[in-house]
This record gives C-alpha cells, structure tokens and sequence, in this order.
C-alpha cells in the first residue's frame, strides 16, 4: 500500500511540476508579447499611487521620537548619539517639507527652514562642544520653535516639552569607548 502511495505521489508531483513549468512559459510569452489593437480597449487597472504620510504622520512617527531621543542621548552625555539624532531630525523635517511643501495653504517648506535653521546651528555647535548648558538652551529654543510652529499651523493644541523621562527603553544611550 505504501509503495503505491509513494509512486503515486510522485506521479502527481511530476505532473505538478511540467503543469508549473507550462503555465511559467506560457506566462513569460505573454509578458513579452506585444498587445494588440484589441487589448487597447481592456480596461486597464489604475496605475498604483505611492503612500504619501501626512503631516501628522511624519510629526508621530519621524520627528518626534528623534526629538526626544536627540534629549535624552545629550542628558546621558552620549554627544555622537546626540549628533546622529540631530543629523535624523534635520533630515525628517527635510523629508517633511519635500512631501508637503504647502499645508493648509502654509508654506510649511519655508516655516521649517526659516524656525528650525537657528536651533539646529545652536544644537549642533553645543554638541560639538559637549556643552550640556548650552545643550539645553539650544534644545528649549527648538522646542519652542516647534510650539510657534503648530500655533502658526493652526494646531495650537499639540504643545511639545522637554521629556520628561525615558520613553525610548529599548536604546541604550550609554556613551561607547570606541
């Protein structure tokens, strides 16, 4: 009983397989093949869209953890941490502004460049000086910045601070000797 099961099963799997190989040929064929005037009346499906985030979607998921990770790796001292974050901050807010040049007829493009373009000269140059003090001053500015922004959006009520612990707990910022 066995051994007929086996050779069976092994006719199918045969068969299987020259059924794949016959549908793949004849599949590659047709993708090669030129359409004809007939085919011109097929409908054709619409062409996909790219998934473009929204302003609050970059904001949750892009800018606002590397704003608290960009704190939280400067309050532990790890500064080639920090100056990553920062690197990752500036860049989301470039891919923000690239997306959604104009928001709600704001020309969020200009209000990113012209609110974030002192704070990120600020943090950067405390960073390279591992000066915590102007760190924080720095980071306050561009807290604030972030603040007038959503005012000026007309979204007042999404109010950023300074964290206020760590919401980040799976990243260890413990500096690195190398």
């Amino acid at each position: 009983m066995i051994p007929q099961a086996i050779t069976h099963f092994k006719s199918r799997t045969r068969l299987a397989l020259q059924a794949s190989v016959i549908v793949g040929i004849c599949l590659a064929a047709m993708i090669g093949a030129p359409v004809d005037a007939a085919d011109a009346d097929t409908p054709q499906p619409p062409p996909a869209t790219a998934y473009l985030p929204s302003v609050s979607d970059f904001m949750i998921a892009t800018i606002q953890p590397r704003h608290i990770r960009l704190w939280l790796s400067a309050q532990a001292r790890n500064w080639k941490f920090a100056g990553y974050e920062l690197g990752n901050l500036k860049g989301a807010f470039n891919r923000l502004g690239r997306a959604h040049p104009v928001a709600d007829d704001i020309p969020l493009q200009d209000m990113i460049g012209s609110v974030m373009q002192q704070p990120f000269a600020d943090l950067e140059q405390a960073i390279k000086s591992k000066d915590q003090a102007a760190f924080s001053k720095a980071y306050s500015d561009l807290t604030s910045g972030c603040n007038a922004c959503h005012q000026a959006a007309n979204h007042g009520v999404i109010v950023i601070k300074v964290p206020q612990g760590a919401s980040v707990f799976d990243l260890d910022l413990t500096p690195t000797a190398r």
